[in-house]
């Protein structure tokens, strides 16, 4: 089923999302890798106050090329998530409702989805070309130091993700498999 959502997000949506819906994204969200990521959950872990509202937000797990003239971005296509899977309960903490990338997640990240309401969503690997078409505006918004890994606020229209895990612990991945053991 298609999903149109507008980052940020309304938790109530986010949770009415299942496993194997496709997911059309407009609005604003942040793009992280894992060294943003740990300097984000370095400053949680002291106290501190984060450079990013992740409050009901997207985080895309992308590390995007420059942008060739006349474009917003380069090359953004999603990285293998599970290298965030350390930093993913103080951002969830925060209010953090959805995490885009490719790959699969640990069992604990699956689990910390359910006990904060989020989901995390697939974006198409080698797809990296379309997805940036998707993005209107693009601007370093915190750790410049960071290169293509610093942290983006990406204005996107018609960002198109499939859900792989849901809120209640509907897996897709484990859906795929169990349909073709089926047969």
């Amino acid at each position: 089923m298609l999903k149109k959502i507008s980052a940020p997000v309304d938790p109530e949506e986010i949770k009415s999302l299942r496993a194997g819906d496709t997911v059309c994204i407009s609005g604003y969200i942040y793009t992280g890798r894992d060294a943003a990521h740990k300097r984000l959950c370095e400053l949680l872990a002291d106290g501190k106050e984060l450079p990013i509202d992740v409050k009901n937000g997207i985080i895309y797990y992308v590390g995007p090329t420059p942008a060739k003239p006349g474009r917003a971005i380069g090359s953004a296509g999603p990285t293998s998530s599970y290298r965030m899977d350390p930093y993913t309960e103080p951002l969830l903490k925060e209010g953090l409702k959805v995490m885009v990338g490719k790959g699969s997640r640990s069992k604990e990240c699956k689990d910390l989805l359910v006990k904060y309401g989020a989901v995390y969503l697939s974006a198409i690997g080698g797809a990296a070309a379309s997805i940036s078409e998707t993005v209107k505006e693009c601007r370093v918004v915190t750790y410049e130091d960071l290169g293509a890994e610093a942290i983006h606020r990406l204005k996107v229209e018609d960002f198109y993700a499939i859900v792989t895990y849901d809120s209640v612990g509907n897996d897709l991945f484990e859906q795929g498999l169990e349909k073709y053991r089926k047969v």
